[in-house]
């Protein structure tokens, strides 16, 4: 599947250089207002082409998006010195308002898969400007957090995450809420498991790994000033689900009618993604502290997305 990457930056190109890895696009297209910048990432990613998969890599002007069935959304600009998060959004969301038309207009049939944070938010802006079906219009979500979560827990439990079925939904931020009651590994509930392994999950144990899951981002971009392998991956993994017609269950975000009694908010839930998109929603049996975690969050981001829409209307 041929795919397109607006916004050739390190998150833009780390998701490139992941799929021409993985070989989860056959072709891939990056634009970006920095032409430059743009040709210099696709020339680097095809030299290693030949370590990994037949894929084609080239830069180019939006109309080399013609046929792409995804277009990932990286583009955006960075925060000023003393600029509000609101004033972010609005710039950002100016920025989706001359790009998303260009890219439809060469792909009109193709999937958003938006990159560009704060992610939520901005995949409600997608969605509005674009006019796209919901199912569409997809946010990376928190597919990089429950990555981080399993990840974390399979360290404790001196497991592979690959054996770890564990949900982080809600907000890509501060708000995200991790669904401990849902964990398993081999499925059996994960405090049940912990024991069994000899690796008890105490308190203490709980809330590092929240901390873990919660300030990742923080702490590398405080070491490298950005964060790009983990969200190149992630962005990667969706796109192999849509390729491959997957019907994959990943916790990304996309424009809901309702979450818990908080109306038209984008944030993520496990979702099953496939050719089309996000074919359907699983609500998880929540416990009673993580639905009320879950609406808080909810909420949040209701609140962000009616300012900056506002702002633009």
């Amino acid at each position: 599947m041929k795919v397109g990457v607006v916004g050739a930056g390190a998150v833009g190109a780390t998701a490139a250089f992941a799929m021409v890895m993985s070989g989860s696009a056959s072709e891939v297209v990056l634009v970006d207002a920095n032409e430059k910048l743009a040709a210099a990432q696709a020339q680097d990613i095809a030299h290693a082409v030949p370590f990994a998969r037949a894929v084609q890599v080239r830069n180019g002007p939006y109309s080399e998006l013609a046929g792409a069935g995804v277009v990932v959304l990286s583009a955006g600009v960075a925060q000023r010195p003393g600029e509000t998060r609101l004033q972010l959004l609005e710039r950002n969301a100016a920025v989706f308002g001359a790009v998303i038309p260009a890219a439809l207009a060469a792909a009109p049939d193709a999937i958003l898969l938006v990159a560009t944070n704060p992610v939520d938010v901005m995949t409600q802006v997608a969605t509005r400007i674009s006019g796209l079906p919901r199912s569409r219009v997809i946010g990376s979500g928190t597919v990089l957090d429950t990555a981080r979560f399993r990840a974390l827990l399979a360290a404790k439990l001196c497991v592979t995450p690959k054996s770890v079925h564990a949900h982080v939904v809600g907000e890509h931020g501060d708000s995200e809420v991790l669904l401990w009651s849902g964990a398993t590994v081999a499925g059996v509930p994960v405090d049940r498991c912990a024991d069994q392994l000899g690796h008890p999950l105490t308190a203490e144990d709980r809330a590092a790994i929240d901390e873990g899951v919660r300030r990742a981002a923080y702490r590398i971009i405080d070491g490298k000033g950005h964060t790009a392998f983990g969200i190149g991956g992630g962005l990667s993994r969706i796109v192999a689900a849509i390729a491959g017609n997957e019907q994959a269950v990943l916790t990304c975000s996309v424009l809901n009618d309702d979450v818990l009694g908080v109306p038209d908010v984008a944030l993520s839930l496990p979702r099953v993604v496939g050719r089309s998109g996000v074919l359907s929603t699983i609500m998880p049996d929540f416990s009673a502290v993580e639905a009320a975690a879950l609406k808080r969050s909810a909420e949040i981001l209701k609140e962000a997305a009616t300012s900056v829409e506002a702002s633009l209307s």
